[in-house]
């Protein structure tokens, strides 16, 4: 059975970091890209960040660049999401995802497998 577990989120202030993981079992996720999502109240779920599997290439949306970081521990299993410099706007439910194909995608509908999801907060 897959499973795909986020953890790291909470809340914080603006200006400060906070470093989501997200764990996966149930087969090895190496050769396959892995993302970050979000979706905030009555907004869609965004794309934020994706790793590729073979070359540990990275993707970021615009608004994160610069701000988040992603990174894979092959040997754990786990992807992480760096985020520095948070912003109120960056309040949301964060969701990692993994997609049964080598190649990286952004919409959400195009990734298999989803974790349940962590709320980060930022206040002003």
């Amino acid at each position: 059975q897959v499973q795909l577990v986020e953890s790291g989120g909470g809340l914080v202030q603006a200006g400060g970091s906070l470093r989501l993981s997200c764990a996966a079992s149930g087969r090895t996720f190496s050769r396959y890209p892995i993302a970050w999502f979000r979706q905030a109240p009555g907004k869609e779920r965004d794309f934020v960040a994706a790793i590729s599997g073979s070359s540990g290439s990275t993707y970021y949306a615009d608004s994160v660049k610069g701000r988040f970081s992603i990174s894979r521990d092959t040997a754990k299993n786990t992807v992480f999401l760096q985020m520095n410099t948070l912003k109120p706007e960056d309040t949301a439910v964060y969701y990692c995802a993994a997609r049964m194909k080598v190649e990286v995608a952004a919409p959400p509908l195009l990734y298999d497998y989803w974790g349940q999801g962590t709320q980060v907060t930022v206040s002003s």
